[in-house]
């Protein structure tokens, strides 16, 4: 029996640097480059997309970038995907996201839709009727937010009151959640924001159907992908990072022809042509936003984040503030102060001149950024105490 191959740390760690497009040498071209690296860009936060995009950039002025991709040719996609988190995806990658995990989880909110108009008396006729007119209004209309859709199609407006009788009850429109599952569906997309490129207030415009494909086509295809920016993994990381069963995750790894191979945590998967070494590259530094792909791309993340870190970069419900990297390694993190200065504090000894490559790179973050204000949406310990 052939002997596994064995990855370890620093082989990842160079692996990071160079397929997530970090050290400089590597940097991309486009947008489109850079999410064809990453798979998907987390676009919780809207501003991630464009740090994430700026860091990975050999010229960092995204912006209008980004926007020219998103808005006007079409070539990165806004859409709800792995773990029901909205993400940026090339637009080539689209279907695969919507089949092989999006359609799923949408079934699941429609049904949660219909049960939800019930309980304010709303009946399934007339819960498809008010959808009717939202596809048509937005057909008439180009782009609209949710705001005005409500002002065009009065039923988005009606209130429904859920936890009824405990401390968090609440009043929810129907707009709120039929938006959101059309969205996830793929009948509606978002479109350019009011405001700028920070603002979550996004307008939607009709989409297109994505052409039906087979589930298990579709995960194995996106297991491939995954593996080749983010290989070598584990079954674990990889379920985190999709949501999918893990019998789905087997699967996927098999129809994809994954090959097994030994990590520092035990077995690991690579696609069967990267079991070779990558070449270590030159010494990098980056700094990364909150919820940026390189952190969240795997559950696991002891090869690049030091346990004793973790309690000033994460918040209470595991995301991942903004991090200083030097050379496939969290090292530290990052804020933006009111008066618009980059601040960073390393959080080991790391040499000067490694503190001087830190702030070359927070002049270049700076340097793009100019007057917008950043400040993440889930924040962190040390991004608090920084940007006070």
């Amino acid at each position: 029996m052939t002997a596994r191959p064995t990855i370890d740390d620093a082989q990842r760690r160079a692996r990071l640097g160079v397929r997530q497009l970090l050290a400089p040498p590597h940097r991309a071209a486009t947008p489109e480059q850079v999410a064809e690296a990453v798979i998907a860009l987390h676009a919780t936060d809207p501003a991630s997309v464009f740090l994430s995009a700026a860091a990975r950039l050999a010229r960092p002025d995204p912006v209008a970038a980004v926007e020219q991709a998103l808005y006007e040719d079409g070539t990165l996609v806004r859409m709800h995907g792995m773990r029901h988190t909205l993400f940026v995806v090339p637009a080539g990658l689209a279907a695969t996201v919507q089949a092989s995990t999006t359609t799923k989880v949408a079934a699941k909110e429609r049904r949660g839709l219909t049960d939800f108009a019930a309980q304010g008396g709303f009946d399934a006729g007339w819960l498809a009727e008010v959808e009717r007119q939202v596809l048509a209004a937005l057909a008439d209309a180009g782009e609209a937010t949710g705001a005005r859709l409500g002002e065009l199609v009065p039923g988005l407006r009606e209130g429904i009151e859920v936890a009824v009788g405990k401390p968090y009850q609440a009043t929810q429109t129907v707009g709120v959640r039929l938006l959101r599952v059309l969205g996830m569906e793929g009948s509606i997309i978002r479109r350019r924001p009011l405001g700028g490129w920070t603002s979550g207030q996004h307008q939607w415009a009709t989409h297109p159907p994505y052409p039906e494909a087979s589930v298990a086509e579709a995960q194995a295809a996106l297991a491939a992908r995954w593996l080749a920016g983010y290989g070598p993994a584990t079954v674990a990381d990889l379920r985190w990072w999709t949501g999918w069963g893990l019998r789905e995750v087997r699967a996927a790894l098999a129809a994809c022809g994954a090959v097994a191979v030994r990590l520092t945590e035990g077995e690991g998967f690579v696609l069967p042509e990267d079991t070779e070494p990558v070449p270590e590259p030159a010494r990098w530094v980056a700094l990364l936003p909150a919820l940026d792909p390189a952190p969240m791309g795997t559950r696991y993340r002891h090869w690049f984040l030091p346990d004793a870190h973790q309690a000033e970069l994460f918040d209470r419900s595991g995301n991942i503030g903004p991090t200083v990297w030097l050379d496939g390694r969290i090292v530290g993190g990052w804020a933006q102060r009111a008066d618009g200065e980059i601040v960073w504090e390393l959080l080991e000894p790391v040499g000067r001149e490694v503190g001087s490559a830190v702030g070359a790179e927070a002049a270049r973050l700076h340097a793009w950024v100019g007057a917008t204000r950043i400040t993440p949406r889930f924040r962190t310990p040390l991004e608090r105490r920084l940007s006070a």
